[in-house]
């Protein structure tokens, strides 16, 4: 069955399974990054919650989606990141598309909270630099982007970093689009057996428009390996 082909038929009523006082407390909030998928775990888009209104809210797209804008509503689940807690927060909700790429969503619920990873993650496995602007390791040097999210890229490299560490990143995640540079920091290094590292990096500095960026790169990078297997 097709993406477009889950929007011909109207979602069912989901009970409600959260207050609106527990959305306060798993701090639910306007601006919230969130990423939409099916029931089925098929991803659809990422966006930014707005307009959160009881069990009411609005979905602006971040990344380009293959759905038309008069499909039907449909039933999804919505996984976003709350900065204050630092946590995955899980919700569902009924979405309908609306006109320049704007979501309704309706009966909007928290189902739980987790300590996973928020967004979608792309495998890579892609030649990128890291420059240290201070520190021993400082100057650029080439490391392997080997994932990457909205919120901050898995960094594989011959040369020490260390936790805190902070570097501007690299790297051309599609040849017919410019280069990416993003500044981020080391939160987790896993050194490897042969002697290599590996670096969990979180993004810092990030514009909306960075934000928007990243997130409709890799999508694109996502429907071109669609699109050749």
């Amino acid at each position: 069955m097709s993406l477009l082909d889950l929007f011909h038929k109207k979602a069912k009523a989901q009970p409600p399974q959260e207050s609106s006082e527990a959305n306060e407390e798993l701090d639910i909030y306007s601006g919230m990054r969130v990423e939409v998928t099916t029931d089925t775990g098929q991803i659809l888009f990422v966006a930014k919650l707005l307009g959160l209104h009881g069990d009411k809210a609005e979905l602006h797209q971040y990344s380009e989606s293959e759905i038309a804008e008069d499909a039907e509503s449909i039933h999804a689940r919505i996984r976003g990141y709350s900065d204050h807690e630092r946590k995955a927060v899980y919700m569902e909700g009924v979405i309908t598309p609306g006109p320049k790429h704007i979501w309704q969503v309706e009966e909007l619920t928290v189902a739980r909270v987790g300590n996973d990873r928020a967004f979608f993650r792309l495998e890579t496995n892609l030649e990128a630099t890291a420059t240290m602007f201070s520190g021993l390791a400082m100057g650029e040097k080439p490391c392997k982007l080997l994932n990457i999210s909205v919120g901050g890229a898995s960094v594989g490299s011959e040369y020490r970093y260390h936790e805190g560490d902070k570097f501007l990143l690299k790297v051309r995640l599609l040849k017919e689009r410019p280069e990416s540079a993003i500044f981020s920091q080391v939160v987790r290094v896993i050194e490897k057996d042969d002697g290599r590292f590996e670096y969990g990096c979180r993004f810092i500095e990030l514009t909306e428009a960075d934000q928007e960026q990243i997130t409709q790169n890799i999508f694109a990078v996502q429907r071109q390996k669609r699109a050749r297997s």
